[in-house]
């Protein structure tokens, strides 16, 4: 079949469904036949959290799923890609080189936990989903004549996708990107909208330096730096009635002290701003930024303000690939939530925004059987439920699909480049307006 053809195929029990329809099939019988070790795959990830960038026995738990899935050696697998705990299977038609290819897709992986909860975060199932599509794909275009393009799989830890430039490496990849799993309980939750994905600064940093001194003896001698530290938080906390509704700012006093009896010389806070646009995350940090110098010039303290490595750029949707998305997946039974619900709910961030800067994909929720919220102790036992597997698996055959559509129906691609483009026009003018 060539790309964009959808032949019916003629006589028995599958007269009148297109070839394509007939892989979409092909994909979810080997993502079904593959359940067993898919299911096995989330649960020795999920049994052994592992922080971000620490996820030493999930990265060599994925590196080893690929590896040895058969036919032998079908993938090829680069351990330690670009970051210690990352990695990148591809799968592809022999002999192709390095050469560059008009189409390649790409499915995400995620698999690092939070501090002290697991898999709060379903991320267990992230991993299970990005690998479960990328066999469905395959499966569908091993049996076909002709080189197929390459599927890869890769990145892994939590905040470890890549800037705009590391992603740019690979500039060939387009379709379906990463999943989430979310505890909504009406299937799978879109993101098409810049106010559902903020962008995030994460892991800023506040310092502030005083002076020790006997707190009982002679405290007129010290600098006081938790001083400093408490009204900084109180000063962001009082900001916070002039915030929009979009922004959010949170964070934790890290370090505040030894000893009551000695003034502390040192307090450390750490802080996350949010805003729905990078347009508007610079006028938050300022405004953040002057809260804890402010805090400084009250206490006499001096105050380093450090930013994270890593900005986190919010999704750019692509209207063409959703819309496809949601397409396969009412075929699969998943239900979505209304655009208004979507565009007035809460969220996180994600990496995957960095992602979308630099190619086309999507990023959507989905839900695991569970009505237990993110990041908490319930939703760590959901996650690694065997209910959740139903969802994960159903989610993983919907990306398939999708994937599918992007090979096979070449005005579904233009349509998704052409989305990519203006979406990436419109959020450069919005920012140096």
């Amino acid at each position: 079949m060539r790309p964009g053809e959808e032949r019916p195929v003629e006589g028995g029990a599958c007269a009148g469904v297109s070839e394509l329809e007939l892989l979409k099939l092909r994909a979810a019988e080997r993502i079904d036949k593959a359940a067993e070790r898919l299911g096995a795959l989330s649960r020795a990830i999920w049994s052994e959290p592992e922080l971000a960038y620490e996820e030493h026995r999930a990265h060599g738990v994925m590196t080893r799923f690929f590896e040895c899935e058969p036919p032998a050696a079908s993938w090829s697998v680069q351990p330690h890609y670009h970051l210690a705990t990352a990695f990148r299977a591809e799968w592809g038609p022999p002999g192709v080189g390095a050469a560059p290819r008009p189409l390649q897709l790409g499915f995400l992986c995620e698999y690092d936990a939070l501090p002290g909860i697991g898999h709060a975060c379903g991320h267990n199932l992230i991993a299970e989903v990005g690998a479960a599509a990328a066999l469905g794909v395959k499966g569908a275009l091993e049996s076909l004549p002709g080189p197929p393009p390459p599927v890869k799989v890769r990145w892994g830890p939590g905040s470890g996708l890549p800037s705009p430039a590391q992603a740019g490496r690979d500039p060939g990849i387009a379709g379906p990107g990463a999943s989430r799993a979310s505890p909504l309980p009406s299937g799978s939750r879109p993101r098409l909208c810049q106010k559902t994905e903020p962008l995030d600064k994460s892991l800023v940093t506040v310092k502030y330096y005083g002076k020790a001194s006997h707190a009982a003896a002679y405290p007129w001698e010290g600098v006081n730096a938790l001083d400093a530290a408490v009204l900084a938080y109180n000063n962001l906390s009082v900001l916070r009635q002039q915030m929009k509704p979009t922004w959010r700012v949170h964070g934790i006093i890290k370090s505040g002290g030894v000893k009551p009896n000695i003034i502390p010389s040192y307090s450390e806070l750490i802080y996350y701003f949010r805003a729905p646009s990078m347009k508007e995350l610079p006028v938050l940090t300022k405004k953040a930024e002057d809260c804890f110098r402010a805090a400084a010039l009250a206490t006499g303290c001096t105050v380093e303000i450090k930013g994270g490595a890593h900005d986190y750029y919010n999704v750019l949707p692509n209207k063409s690939l959703w819309k496809a998305y949601i397409e396969n997946g009412k075929k699969l039974g998943i239900e979505f939530i209304s655009e208004d619900a979507m565009l007035n709910g809460s969220s996180g961030s994600t990496d995957f925004g960095n992602v979308t800067f630099v190619v086309p994909g999507i990023h959507p929720y989905f839900y695991i059987g569970s009505d237990a919220l993110n990041h908490t102790e319930q939703y760590t036992e959901a996650a690694g439920s065997q209910e959740a597997q139903f969802y994960t698996l159903r989610t993983a055959k919907a990306l398939a699909m999708t994937a599918l559509d992007v090979i096979f129906k070449p005005e579904l691609l233009q349509r998704i480049k052409e989305d990519f483009k203006l979406k990436l026009q419109e959020e450069f003018l919005n920012t140096v307006e």
